[in-house]
């Protein structure tokens, strides 16, 4: 009985660590500044997408922010001048795969052409740009991330989460971040969704205009990945 109890536990502790955002056990992963800081650096995942990727970026513009946006290769395929537009706007613009995979499911061929099909989308539609790489769900092994750095791509994972997947209320996501802040974070949120069918982004839209708002009067700075990566 114990040998299949230390072997449950081991896959647990294994399955964990693959998904974990701040775990280092199976390689480096940049989640943020190591000590806390008055810097922040808001991240969004899984766009472009043709209704709330523009409507985020005028309101990064209102309030003068600059993000980081982890782009999946099929959706700028479909909507590279939304992509461009993300570029042109200063926002930085890192790799998400291909096609949102869960890597840590695919074989090491599979991940190499999901982080290379992504780059070459990402360099046809906006030309030179950042080599940041998030994998999708957070799903990384060492081997995914072996052949990230292969690649010359820098792996970024996040401290705090708004949860934005999960809920549409702009008061909940924005206090899911609130309660969360330290200083120094990556900040993870969503102006599309993996499937060709859009999600809902108008709460993260109005969190994201409350957020910075809120956190700018706390003395906040936000920034983009590079910049709180010292880069």
């Amino acid at each position: 009985m114990l040998p299949y109890l230390a072997a449950g536990a081991a896959l647990v502790f294994a399955g964990y660590h693959t998904m974990s955002p701040q775990s280092q056990l199976y390689g480096r992963t940049f989640t943020g500044e190591p000590r806390p800081s008055r810097r922040l650096a808001l991240t969004f995942d899984d766009g472009p997408d043709k209704t709330f990727t523009p409507r985020l970026l005028d309101t990064l513009a209102q309030h003068g922010v600059r993000a980081t946006f982890f782009m999946i290769g099929a959706h700028v395929v479909r909507r590279p001048e939304i992509a461009r537009a993300v570029a042109e706007a200063g926002h930085v613009i890192g790799n998400h795969t291909l096609t949102h995979s869960l890597l840590t499911l695919r074989s090491r061929p599979a991940v190499a052409a999901e982080l290379r099909d992504c780059q070459r989308a990402l360099a046809d539609a906006v030309g030179p740009h950042s080599r940041l790489f998030r994998p999708p769900y957070g799903g990384r092994r060492p081997a995914v991330l072996r052949e990230a750095r292969k690649q010359g791509l820098l792996p970024v994972m996040w401290r705090i989460a708004g949860y934005d997947w999960r809920t549409q209320s702009a008061a909940e996501i924005e206090r899911n971040v609130l309660r969360q802040i330290r200083g120094g974070e990556v900040i993870l949120l969503h102006d599309g969704a993996p499937g060709i069918t859009a999600a809902d982004r108008a709460g993260t839209v109005a969190a994201v205009a409350r957020l910075i708002s809120v956190l700018k009067q706390q003395g906040f700075e936000f920034v983009t990945v590079p910049e709180l990566m010292g880069n």
